[in-house]
């Protein structure tokens, strides 16, 4: 980290519409704040299991409010989330192991492939409605961040490989460490600790903690 910057580090997995939210303003505000923008690929279902936490959608309330809440943000901060209904199911029934590290694979390898990556999976998966649990649709997120074939397909062999799984493994277990229970999870390093922030919608009161 540089004199004076304020290293962030936002941990996401692309099955998150608010990680997709948090993620774009926070690609803005790194121009703006004294800030080093760290990404850190993570797997919520990991933070799930290990906190006893529950998809939101599933408490029916919350499911009508996340619904116009999420399209509101997404007008808001011109992100093109769509979302509806069906799309519950549709999150709960894919599993975003793979694509998580075939993230991770590419942090490790070419980091700086790791922006424009995660923002394709997100398009594919929340404005595309496409299923990015297949390797094929992997390859073609892969192609359109800009990697090269080959480069996409060493990094789909990589993501059965430990490295790449403990990885993984290992920021989840970090997020959790931090005190995370859910996505997206931010961790400011200011004043010798780490300051916790869940959500898309709590960056202003981190711009305040900062002193930005």
């Amino acid at each position: 980290v540089s004199m004076g910057r304020t290293l962030v580090e936002l941990f996401y997995d692309v099955v998150s519409p608010y990680s997709w939210l948090g993620f774009e303003v926070l690609c803005r505000y790194q121009h703006i704040w004294n800030i080093d923008l760290r990404f850190r690929p993570a797997f919520l279902g990991g933070i799930m299991q290990a906190t006893g936490n529950k998809p939101p959608a599933m408490l029916p309330k919350r499911a009508e409010y996340m619904l116009k809440d999420i399209k509101r943000m997404a007008k808001y901060y011109q992100v093109p989330v769509q979302i509806s209904e069906d799309d519950f199911q549709r999150v709960l029934g894919t599993g975003t192991l793979g694509a998580m590290r075939f993230i991770t694979a590419i942090d490790m390898t070419q980091p700086r492939y790791l922006e424009p990556l995660s923002r394709e999976f997100w398009i594919r998966f929340w404005s595309q409605r496409e299923d990015i649990s297949q390797p094929e649709n992997i390859l073609a997120v892969a192609r359109q961040a800009g990697l090269s074939s080959e480069l996409a397909q060493k990094l789909l062999e990589m993501i059965s490989s430990p490295a790449v799984k403990n990885r993984l493994r290992e920021t989840t277990e970090e997020a959790i460490k931090y005190g995370a229970f859910g996505m997206p999870a931010v961790v400011a390093h200011f004043n010798a600790e780490p300051h916790l922030f869940f959500g898309s919608d709590r960056l202003e009161l981190l711009g305040s903690v900062i002193g930005e």
